[in-house]
């Protein structure tokens, strides 16, 4: 069943209360530094300081809080490249649960480390997101567990949308929000709960060109098959379902789509570790690189850019400054 903005917003607004006493609220803060280079009045949201160092706590922590007893006492199954699954780790401990994490191979190893950290049992499956995600629906039916999508879900969509409630609370009118896109449940709840309060503003998805499912999707009027490339906006790559709630709301909401490329995630990771003096994971350097790009369309505006994680490897982290030194 189609979601529609409305409900999305209502959704969140009820999910940020909920969430209160489980998920942090992450602060919201101005940047001179990316402000001077942009040549906008920049705010960062910063997820990447949420306890397990991405948004999806939220989501994931929403959907098990909606759960009857009875399925909670079943556990659940989960997908994931890394921050989702330890989203589904850390509040299946809060909440007394067991859950199972599926992971495509080769995911980061900073990512699984957390997840195991947060006493997550984690199984490998798979190379692209897509075939990782149906084999753990096909395992969740066989046990008689509870899926927890990373992104097809209403309340998903509405914990992740929490973000941009808290926001609103401090600063209420922005001209432009930038996030990044994987299977859009992040960008579905922001948007809705922007849109709902001011229709103007301007959200802005953000994808690595090296996989840019979502936006050659609305482009095509249909969920397509995009070969992805390696990138380092790993949080973000791979297929989406055919099916997903996601994709209406992201034709419906987003504004404008921009693809960068690993050299602008790069720069724009180092960068945000330089001004900021934090790290920034690729998908998170993504929505920042859009910006950049973009930044001549919104001189003396204020934009918000959601800084989704900040799980980076150190092997990653590595890559990242040589690319950015090479450039120099």
């Amino acid at each position: 069943m189609a979601l529609s903005p409305s409900q999305v917003a209502a959704a969140a607004r009820t999910a940020s209360a909920r969430l209160r006493p489980l998920v942090r609220r992450t602060p919201l803060v101005f940047s001179p530094q990316l402000s001077a280079v942009s040549g906008a009045r920049v705010w960062l949201k910063l997820e990447n300081l949420q306890d397990t160092g991405s948004f999806k706590l939220r989501g994931a922590t929403n959907r098990l809080l909606a759960l009857s007893d009875a399925e909670r006492a079943r556990g659940c199954v989960t997908a994931s490249s890394g921050n989702h699954g330890a989203g589904v780790a850390l509040a299946t401990a809060r909440l007394g649960m067991q859950g199972i994490v599926f992971v495509r191979e080769k995911t980061a190893s900073t990512k699984v480390d957390a997840i195991r950290a947060h006493g997550g049992d984690i199984r490998y499956f798979g190379t692209d997101g897509l075939d990782t995600e149906e084999h753990a629906r096909a395992v969740a039916a066989e046990q008689g567990r509870v899926f927890v999508s990373p992104y097809n879900d209403s309340e998903i969509i509405a914990g992740q949308g929490s973000c941009a409630v808290e926001i609103i609370d401090e600063l209420p009118e922005i001209d432009a929000a930038f996030v990044s896109i994987g299977g859009g449940g992040l960008i579905s709840g922001v948007a809705s709960v922007r849109k709902d309060h001011n229709p103007d503003i301007r959200v802005v998805g953000c994808q690595p060109a090296a996989s840019p499912v979502m936006a050659r999707s609305v482009e095509a009027g249909k969920i397509v098959f995009v070969e992805s490339d390696p990138t380092l906006s790993d949080g973000t790559a791979g297929g989406i379902e055919e099916d997903t709630l996601t994709f209406d709301l992201c034709r419906e909401l987003v504004d404008d789509y921009e693809l960068v490329d690993e050299g602008a995630i790069a720069r724009a990771m180092v960068q945000f570790i330089e001004t900021q003096h934090q790290l920034a994971e690729g998908a998170a350097g993504v929505a920042l690189a859009a910006l950049l790009q973009r930044a001549s369309e919104y001189q003396n505006r204020n934009v918000v850019v959601l800084i989704c994680g900040g799980n980076v490897s150190a092997a990653t982290l590595r890559k990242v400054l040589a690319m950015s030194e090479a450039r120099d």
